[in-house]
């Protein structure tokens, strides 16, 4: 990917990055997931090279909706006293090639993110009828307690702000491509990398 932007901010320093994620069924609607993403000397964590994703995942249909639990530990090699725990929850409901999905992530007070911090969001996709196309969009808000202003910076600059973006992937066989266009409503001089962006990205699934 052209960069690694979550929830708005870049976590690559503005640079580009490489992913690789794995999930493992081990029970019914329950997968443990890790994911490693290169991050060559992130400033926003402390100079790691990298961002190390684990947890566990729970998804249950229930009638039309999807609801779904996980829980995420956060680490960061390259880096002392970064790592952070979130849990979270999710809500979608799908109608044709259409779907809605809300999300709740809270990660508890922590001294590595200087308090505590609330993401809640929504999205939507669509894919285009007799294409390989899929265009989405979502919108986020983050808040939280700040007790360290400069920890806090990591998930917040600023303070509380909010986060959108839209865009539109292609998908063939264990091929996918995509194109977004990213923004948050951060103000400078808290804006480095948190401005508006395209990003695109290219990715194969086994």
């Amino acid at each position: 990917m052209s960069d690694d932007r979550r929830r708005g901010l870049s976590w690559s320093d503005g640079d580009p990055a490489l992913r690789a994620a794995l999930s493992v069924p081990v029970g019914e609607g329950l997968t443990l997931d890790g994911a490693a993403t290169t991050l060559w000397g992130s400033p926003r964590h402390g100079g790691a090279d990298a961002a190390l994703d684990i947890g566990p995942t729970f998804v249950r249909q229930v009638g039309g909706w999807r609801l779904g639990a996980e829980g995420r530990y956060h680490l960061f090699p390259g880096a002392s006293h970064q790592g952070y725990g979130e849990v979270g929850a999710t809500a979608g409901f799908t109608l044709g090639p259409a779907s809605l999905d809300l999300a709740a992530r809270y990660a508890p007070r922590q001294s590595a993110i200087g308090g505590d911090n609330l993401y809640l969001s929504a999205g939507a996709s669509a894919a285009i009828p007799d294409t390989a196309l899929t265009v989405s969009g979502h919108v986020g808000r983050s808040t939280g307690e700040v007790r360290d202003a400069a920890r806090a910076q990591r998930l917040r600059p600023g303070g509380g702000y909010w986060d959108h973006d839209i865009g539109v992937d292609w998908y063939r066989g264990r091929w996918s491509a995509g194109l977004r266009y990213a923004d948050t409503d951060i103000e400078a001089p808290d804006s480095l990398h948190a401005g508006a962006t395209l990003i695109g990205r290219l990715g194969v699934s086994f």
